[in-house]
């Protein structure tokens, strides 16, 4: 494994920052820390860093105890979310910043070889003798990494590292640090608030929620099978449906039922169901479906967004494809049929987790 923490634990006076987390970085990977503001995320790379010293835990980096060891012994590259670089040095100095101060320093000869290295790595082999305030914010941020790169460090730590940057930017940046992740192969922790980031750039995501792991896996599996109801409704959209809404269908629609057990108290369970996980129809064609009114139908590029009220006043966010929506000739204010296709319960007092296909 390349980073392994377990039981670690951090309070700031009465307030747990992280409560006993414990999860696992194998060796080579890209793994994203996601979670809302306040969920540790920062706290616990600060931690694995030696920023930050724990209450409890422990911190393995490659193998070896990382626990005690000071923050220049454990062998980490660190980059922050505003760049920090050094304004009075030119791009070739801050790359090389890491190496000036390795004991055993290297050789200029090695340092010039290694800062060229990662100038063509990180796409600024034209720009060495630039200073940071005449690069954009991207290209700060490459900067940055190159930096952090430079002394060969046994992990990666990146702390929101396009946090202040724009949309589009981000988007490049995304795509490119997957990119030279792929090159450089260096175990690497990604704190990151935005769904899409983590989906994007990481191999597994450790989603948190107030100091504490809900859940750990590849991007998709969360999403697909979430084992909570906070991880299903923080990664992507969702409509909650009362369980009464889905016995109701059950009652108009006797020669075909929803396949929908509900194990235990109905007043028990959260029933979650994606806004692309509808099938919107004219007719009932023989199957359960709620009758329901498009509210407003809202054109999104290359989907469509209908809302929708059902006969109970329940409302509903769907998503259809515009060739779809174009197929039924949808328009506000008409009347259609909607049958949920993939519903996921939740327990909200007992530990129940159903996924039903339908």
């Amino acid at each position: 494994m390349g980073i392994v923490v377990r039981n670690l634990t951090k309070h700031f006076g009465a307030f747990a920052a992280v409560n006993d987390v414990s999860f696992e970085v194998p060796s080579g990977q890209l793994v994203a820390l996601l979670g809302p503001s306040g969920s540790g995320k920062s706290t616990i790379l600060r931690i694995i860093a030696g920023l930050e010293p724990a209450d409890s835990g422990d911190v393995e980096l490659t193998g070896e105890d990382a626990t005690n060891l000071p923050v220049q012994q454990r062998g980490v590259g660190f980059v922050f979310q505003h760049y920090a670089l050094f304004r009075h040095m030119s791009i070739r100095q801050n790359i090389a910043f890491g190496l000036e101060v390795q004991k055993p320093r290297p050789s200029k000869e090695e340092i010039r070889a290694r800062v060229d290295e990662l100038l063509h790595l990180v796409q600024l082999h034209g720009y060495a003798d630039r200073y940071p305030s005449q690069l954009s914010g991207g290209q700060r941020q490459r900067v940055a990494l190159a930096r952090a790169l430079a002394p060969r460090p046994k992990v990666l730590l990146l702390d929101e590292p396009f946090g202040a940057l724009d949309s589009k930017v981000r988007d490049e940046l995304r795509t490119w640090l997957r990119k030279l992740h792929d090159e450089v192969h260096v175990t690497s922790l990604f704190v990151t608030h935005d769904q899409q980031e983590a989906f994007e750039v990481s191999d597994q995501v450790v989603v948190l929620n107030k100091g504490k792991v809900e859940q750990m896996g590849p991007p998709q599996a969360l999403y697909e099978m979430p084992r909570s109801r906070f991880v299903a409704e923080f990664l992507g959209s969702v409509n909650v449906l009362r369980p009464e809404t889905l016995l109701e269908m059950n009652d108009i629609s006797d020669e075909a039922p929803l396949p929908l057990p509900i194990p235990g108290p109905a007043e028990d369970a959260s029933l979650l169901v994606r806004p692309h996980d509808f099938e919107i129809t004219r007719h009932r064609n023989g199957r359960p479906a709620w009758s329901a009114r498009i509210r407003r139908l809202t054109p999104l590029g290359g989907l469509v967004r209908l809302d929708l009220n059902l006969l109970d006043g329940t409302s509903l966010h769907v998503q259809l494809t515009r060739e779809r929506c174009k197929e039924l000739n949808l328009v506000d204010g008409e009347d259609v049929f909607v049958t949920p296709k993939d519903v996921k319960m939740f327990s909200e007092t007992k530990a129940f987790v159903e996924n039903y296909v339908i």
